[in-house]
């Protein structure tokens, strides 16, 4: 080929010389309205939320700085949110590099503007690119300013990044200091359906709440949004910090050591601190909290390697201290993988890997997480010696564990492919594949159930494991009650990838999991109990989208020769309005259970992927939605009744009598 073949002008693909008028600046706060996604990771439902967390950091600095001991948080009617502060107030005397425009309105109608990028007036904190409250102004409909500073009150408007009106003094304000921000998130941005979640907003000013034990922050929702147990006011203070966010985590979950392992330090010779709270719980999986300068770093970073690499050297040369030789085979996940961790550091400066700050990557924090923290671990684990074995037996049992996983990978283990000699349930119909692409499992409710289930079933791809009524509640229960329930073995044994800490989703020898049980009570209950059981035992299958439930219908409508299929009543209601059904005479049966429908009937409509309704089952993405998660499952599933009995009677009144009667 030619240089001139290679360089031949392409034809054209669209309209328009590409010359100097082609090209465009935009100013202001344009940029952040055109493309959102580089300032708050987009316009999803996490990234509206995070209009919220910026605007609240900021409050939060203020605290942190030592200048603000309160916080209001405030949601009304049309996702308006206010957000107060008593510290020192937003500046409101002119700018000298902006003739004509005061501080405050620099900071909201300009990127990259604020007080942080200095330590002049903040000497940690959160805000590091000055993008945060503009970015929240650039995306608002409705943005307005109040400031209470030199016993005077201020106020501005902005509307989609610009000004609306003039800064202007509305009053007095002797007895009153700070800053208020009350803000509209813009639909034309986010769309109309988007809105703050009460329950979100309420962790998220729960959670800040601990990072700082001088500030008290007030919680108030406009009773109208509230759609569950979120309370429409509260306040929160917590003098202990993590150690009492943690000691709430816990609950009386049974853990390796009668203490956990808590402290806080400050950097010498900085304005730093660090503050962290560890447990280890035995039957339970563990969290992750991390944060800098009030920022949650759900991603972790360098100081969560340095908090790391402090409990791994101090396990280690205990056991060396003990004369445990086999000590020193152990590795960093032994004893911070599966542990309810909670860290939080304040640092001068620090780097993230994004405008959304999910992930620490200043250097410097490793050391100095790692040198603070490893002091006080040598101290924790020789005061009490006994609590030290204690914590070292139950590490090296983990790490028996991971040697013992890591042995079976590396000997030439029976994959998929050798089902057939495999050591299966009775119970178990296996399906004819031979990969575990494509095939499911579907755990049916009883064996007349499961009689129709292995004819309906495609038998290349569909395996059917019929079990008896409700299984055992592994929330309430200990290890030896698990251990010897019958029901658990064989479903343990028919998806062959193990439980708990040795639970290996390279192993599971099904893509899908499907819990298949009765479109009534007995069988949500049920079902409740199987997804408590995959959520506490194999929480890596649920992270990773295996599990599923099925949706088999509870009516079955028929007139005029045409017939439908009803999941519940309020399915049921629209059905019988539609264009098929309105007007006639219908004949409605209803299915006492999945025993009752016959293989055909029960293929169209709860196993045949062509037309089947099924949902997945997940864990949120967001690690404070997952504790909220985990928290809801220790309530509603625990050992304690007293809280499913108060869930009750906060929720009582929202059933609708009319579906009870039915």
């Amino acid at each position: 080929m030619s240089a001139d073949d290679l360089f031949a002008a392409a034809p054209a693909t669209g309209s328009g010389d590409y010359d100097a008028s082609s090209i465009e600046v935009l100013e202001g706060l344009e940029p952040v309205r055109r493309r959102p996604g580089m300032y708050i990771g987009g316009t999803d439902e996490r990234a509206f939320h995070h209009l919220a967390a910026e605007v609240l950091d900021n409050a939060m600095d203020e605290a942190v700085a030592g200048h603000a001991n309160r916080i209001d948080m405030a949601l009304g009617a049309g996702n308006r949110l206010t957000i107060v502060d008593n510290g020192r107030g937003i500046p409101v005397d002119p700018h000298p590099k902006f003739p004509g425009k005061s501080a405050l309105e620099v900071i909201l109608t300009t990127l990259h503007s604020g007080g942080k990028f200095s330590d002049k007036a903040y000497a940690t904190s959160g805000g590091l690119h000055g993008v945060g409250v503009s970015v929240v102004n650039a995306l608002s409909s409705d943005t307005v300013i109040e400031v209470a500073r030199n016993r005077a009150l201020y106020r501005q408007s902005f509307s989609r990044g610009l000004p609306t009106s003039e800064l202007i003094e509305v009053g007095g304000a002797p007895n009153r200091r700070g800053t208020s921000v009350a803000f509209t998130p813009d639909t034309e941005i986010f769309g109309e359906a988007a809105g703050f979640k009460p329950a979100r907003l309420y962790r998220l000013a729960r959670s800040k709440a601990y990072l700082y034990a001088g500030v008290e922050i007030r919680w108030r929702c406009d009773p109208a949004l509230l759609t569950d147990e979120t309370p429409a006011e509260a306040v929160f203070q917590f003098p202990g910090g993590l150690s009492d966010y943690l000691a709430e985590q816990l609950g009386d979950r049974e853990t390796a050591t009668t203490s956990f392992f808590a402290g806080k330090q400050d950097f010498p010779g900085t304005a730093g601190r660090i503050e962290w709270a560890v447990a280890w719980p035995l039957w339970s999986e563990g969290s992750y909290t991390y944060y800098c300068n009030t920022i949650p770093t759900p991603d972790g970073g360098t100081h969560e390697q340095g908090l790391r690499a402090a409990l791994t050297k101090g396990i280690r040369a205990f056991g060396a201290l003990v004369g445990q030789k086999k000590a020193t085979e152990i590795q960093a996940e032994d004893i911070a993988v599966g542990c309810e961790l909670m860290l939080s550091v304040f640092i001068r400066d620090p780097q993230f890997q994004s405008q959304t700050k999910d992930r620490l990557t200043s250097p410097e924090a490793a050391r100095l997480v790692e040198n603070a923290v490893r002091d006080h671990f040598d101290h924790y684990l020789t005061d009490d010696m006994a609590r030290g074995r204690a914590l070292l037996g139950f590490v090296l049992d983990r790490m028996d564990d991971r040697l013992r996983r890591k042995a079976e990978r590396e000997v030439k283990r029976k994959t998929a492919t050798s089902k057939r000699s495999l050591r299966l349930p009775g119970k178990l119909t296996d399906c004819a594949s031979d990969s575990p692409a494509g095939t499911e499992l579907f755990i049916v409710e009883g064996d007349s159930a499961g009689g129709s289930a292995k004819q309906a079933r495609d038998r290349k791809t569909q395996a059917v494991l019929p079990i008896r009524g409700k299984i055992l509640n592994v929330a309430s229960a200990n290890r030896a009650k698990i251990g010897a329930n019958s029901e658990i073995g064989d479903l343990i044994q028919a998806l062959g990838c193990g439980t708990g800490k040795t639970c290996d989703p390279t192993l599971l020898r099904y893509e899908r999991i499907v819990i298949m049980t009765d479109a009534d009570v007995d069988g949500a209950h049920i079902a409740t109990l199987l997804m408590t059981f995959f959520f506490q035992e194999m929480p890596d299958l649920v992270r990773r989208g295996h599990l599923h439930l099925a949706q088999p219908p509870l009516y079955r409508l028929t007139a005029g020769g045409k017939s439908a299929y009803a999941r519940d009543d309020a399915h049921r209601a629209v059905l019988e309005k539609g264009k098929d059904f309105r007007g006639k005479k219908v004949d409605v049966s209803r299915f006492k259970g999945l025993g009752e429908m016959n293989p055909q009937q029960l293929r169209e409509t709860t196993m045949d992927p062509k037309s089947r309704s099924m949902l997945k089952i997940v864990l949120p993405a967001d690690y404070e939605e997952r504790s909220a998660v985990r928290d809801l499952v220790d309530r509603l599933m625990g050992k304690h009744a007293e809280h499913r009995f108060a869930f009750i009677q906060a929720n009582a009144a929202k059933l609708d009598e009319d579906a009870i009667d039915a």
